[in-house]
């Protein structure tokens, strides 16, 4: 996967790396490759943040493993990765910043099996959102994504498009629709943008709607 993705950026004409990193690790193993790889290829002025493992388990059958998974994986790797990446970013007087939030996560919203993972993702907003408070000064905005239910995460738009999905618009989502709002967040001009989550669901609001769209 990785020399694919860096193919496909060669092709585009950039320069990319890859870099092997686990965030579940030791938070001082990690803290370490992150500043490693910030001598050697940064400083940085933009940071997406794709890390976050989905942990579904109703909470009777889950452990404190899954815990662990679900907040270190999606809350405590945005902590180690904005501490990494800031610093260099209010030097400059610039950044941008994404994370990956889920459907319904600004507002606390619930859905069976997802006690940990809803509950990670919401504390991960309260964190971005805090960020795009305190940097806003330098320089930095602070933003989210959070991509509905995209369950074949390989296509394309004009693949999606040919798939029927259990949302408002009725289509698939895929891969171009979230990159297209991550794009638009992380662009130079988009300066007075900061604390927001922008959700790309097809404009699926609720688990009932979605019910209501299969009867």
């Amino acid at each position: 996967m990785p020399h694919a993705t860096l193919a496909a950026i060669e092709a585009a004409g950039a320069q990319g790396v890859a870099q092997r990193l686990d965030f579940l690790d030791d938070a001082a193993e990690v803290e370490k490759i992150l500043n490693e790889m910030i001598r050697a290829f940064g400083p940085f002025d933009t940071l997406v943040h794709g890390v976050g493992p989905l942990v579904a388990k109703r909470f009777a059958a889950s452990t404190l493993e899954d815990y662990r998974l679900a907040f270190e994986g999606n809350v405590r790797s945005a902590v180690l990765a904005a501490r990494a990446t800031l610093p260099a970013m209010r030097v400059a007087g610039f950044g941008r910043v994404v994370f990956f939030a889920a459907h319904g996560a600004a507002n606390s919203r619930s859905f069976r099996g997802l006690s940990f993972y809803q509950a990670a993702k919401s504390a991960l907003i309260v964190f971005a959102r805090t960020l795009a408070i305190e940097e806003a000064p330098s320089g930095i905005t602070v933003n989210l994504v959070a991509p509905g239910d995209i369950s074949d995460k390989r296509i394309d738009r004009v693949e999606a498009r040919k798939r029927t999905a259990l949302n408002p618009r009725g289509r698939a989502g895929s891969y171009e629709d979230v990159s297209d709002a991550v794009r638009f967040l992380v662009a130079e001009e988009r300066d007075f943008i900061t604390g927001a989550v922008i959700e790309v669901t097809g404009g699926l609001q609720t688990s009932a709607e979605r019910k209501a769209q299969d009867k």
